[in-house]
């Protein structure tokens, strides 16, 4: 973080390298007689990203079974995340929670085999995704 006097009476802060840490509130003063100030928010926004744990990664079940995808996503403002098969086929009965972190499906059944994406979005690009393969015995 510097200051720089840029020309005539005007300063200017600069914050490099900008991190969510920087998030807050600023001020500017100038010791006169009257003191005067500016104060401004910093807001500063971060694109999804996808941890690598909690997140689910592949899993190899027994028919019947139930089963609960995971995915958790970091970023500023928070992720929305949801779950979509990939290819675009339907998601099959029996599942629910498909725009949380946690996908669930009862009584799997080998129809519910194959890849399913988990999406983070937050407004920022880019959206990330990561497949997770069902494979059921």
């Amino acid at each position: 973080m510097t200051i720089a006097h840029v020309e005539g009476r005007a300063w200017v802060l600069r914050i490099r390298d900008v991190k969510e840490s920087d998030k807050g509130w600023y001020m500017c003063q100038v010791n006169t007689d009257p003191m005067r100030n500016q104060i401004g928010y910093l807001n500063v926004v971060v694109p999804p990203n996808i941890l690598d744990y909690p997140t689910s990664t592949d899993m190899v079940v027994r028919e019947g079974s139930n089963v609960t995808l995971k995915c958790a996503a970091s970023g500023s403002p928070t992720p929305s995340i949801i779950w979509r098969r990939e290819g675009n086929e339907p998601i099959s009965a029996g599942a629910t929670s498909l725009n949380s972190s946690t996908f669930s499906i009862s009584r799997v059944n080998r129809l519910h085999m194959g890849a399913y994406l988990c999406i983070a979005s937050n407004g920022i690009p880019p959206s990330v995704s990561k497949r997770v393969m069902l494979i059921v015995h």
